[in-house]
């Protein structure tokens, strides 16, 4: 059965090797992200504390004025008195340019107008302006993807092919092998006896170069393993339907998507006035107090609502509670808690963090950062170990014909 499973294992390897190694190199040069962005740029999210911070309403229109044909998009706040407000513009220019990542249909319907690409396009900030709060000064401007980490990320996710792009599918196939390649893994290593166990579980520094590359191979890959398998499970559900179902069908839970939560509609008045975002932050009360952050999406048209998404502090990393209020009478419009979700939805809303290994702040970025770095080993002891044993087939003597006595009349 061993036999099997070695096969499988050598063979999924073979075919997705290059691409794994790829994966996990990015994936490591990702978990510190925000972190590497802070440290370098600390201008742009820190400012000095002062006494009163200005409306939003007045930071937001100081934004829009310094950056002409600026859409105003999302703003987020923060309760540290120290860091920045966010404030999310959409820039028409920049929209239109094709941005690293974008796949030939994204970038097709952008040219065309798609009604559904462009309405999402439309609701989606290209540009961040980093804005003082007790003074109103905008102390940076950031767009994303036009930086180094960005175009790393898009490797990451699609070999810099966009979505859907034949990048999207290379990457999902290779995630799938290695998640195959990981279980057929911990088959092989099982052991039949304590004994072998034990020289299982350590590595033999003093070996030989085969037995050292054996041992990095092996050993590694049991200790990380069910790491590996978590972060490939994860990918997986963000990345196929069929295991995004999976997902929700062994937690028992309905499916749904971003898709199938609609926001409430705002009690249009005609002769109304649409009240300032204050007004809106002062509906929710205590519902915003205490809280790492909250992100306001102010109101596309007439008839939608300012939606916040709310960050309780000791939350994990996108575990946010949706509040709608009408844009009209200030009334809290609905809600979606995430308490009140079920088991699947829970999980699937912080599977990205899972994934990157922000979860839990920088003890699971840690653990992420040195996971994916040593999981870089497996596909290069992997080949050597294939070459070796390749060798000593070569080497391996043929054996000799038996020799027959010739018996002549």
């Amino acid at each position: 059965m061993k036999v099997f499973f070695r096969t499988i294992h050598l063979y999924l390897s073979l075919a997705a090797g290059v691409i794994i190694f790829c994966s996990c190199l990015t994936g490591t040069m990702l978990v510190f992200e925000k972190e590497i962005q802070q440290s370098l740029h600390p201008q742009r999210y820190f400012v000095k504390p002062q006494n009163k911070r200005l409306p939003l309403a007045t930071l937001t229109a100081g934004v829009l004025k310094q950056i002409p044909k600026s859409k105003l998009a999302t703003v987020m706040v923060y309760d540290d008195p120290e860091r920045s407000v966010e404030v999310g513009l959409i820039v028409p220019e920049m929209r239109d340019k094709k941005p690293v990542g974008a796949s030939k249909a994204e970038k097709h319907a952008g040219a065309h107008g798609k009604k559904d690409a462009k309405a999402k396009d439309t609701e989606r900030s290209n540009l961040t302006a980093f804005v003082n709060p007790y003074t109103g000064q905008i102390v940076d401007q950031f767009n994303r993807r036009q930086t180094f980490l960005y175009s790393v990320e898009m490797f990451h996710r699609y070999l810099l092919g966009g979505k859907n792009s034949v990048g999207d599918w290379v990457i999902s196939i290779s995630t799938l092998f290695f998640l195959g390649i990981l279980i057929t893994g911990v088959i092989l290593w099982w052991p039949k006896t304590k004994a072998i166990m034990k020289q299982r579980l350590k590595i033999k520094w003093d070996g030989s170069g085969k037995r050292l590359t054996h041992d990095l191979h092996i050993v590694t890959g049991f200790y990380t393993s069910i790491f590996l398998i978590i972060i490939c499970a994860s990918g997986l559900v963000m990345t196929f339907k069929w295991a995004n179902n999976t997902l929700f069908f062994l937690t028992n839970s309905k499916v749904v998507g971003k898709e199938d939560i609609k926001a409430p509609l705002s009690v249009y008045q005609p002769a109304g006035t649409a009240i300032s975002p204050e007004t809106a932050v002062s509906a929710l009360g205590d519902k915003i107090t205490d809280v790492e952050n909250y992100t306001i999406r102010y109101p596309r048209d007439t008839a939608a609502v300012y939606t916040f998404n709310v960050l309780k502090k000791g939350s994990v990393e996108l575990a946010t509670d949706i509040y709608y209020v009408d844009q009209y009478s200030g009334k809290v419009a609905g809600s979606v808690l995430y308490a009140d979700k079920s088991l699947g939805q829970r999980i699937r809303g912080v599977i990205k963090p899972i994934h990157t290994g922000s979860i839990y702040g920088w003890p699971t970025q840690v653990l992420a950062f040195i996971i994916t770095l040593v999981s870089l080993i497996f596909p290069v002891t992997g080949v050597m170990m294939w070459f070796n044993r390749i060798r000593k087939k070569k080497k391996k003597p043929a054996s000799r014909p038996r020799r027959m006595d010739v018996v002549t009349a």
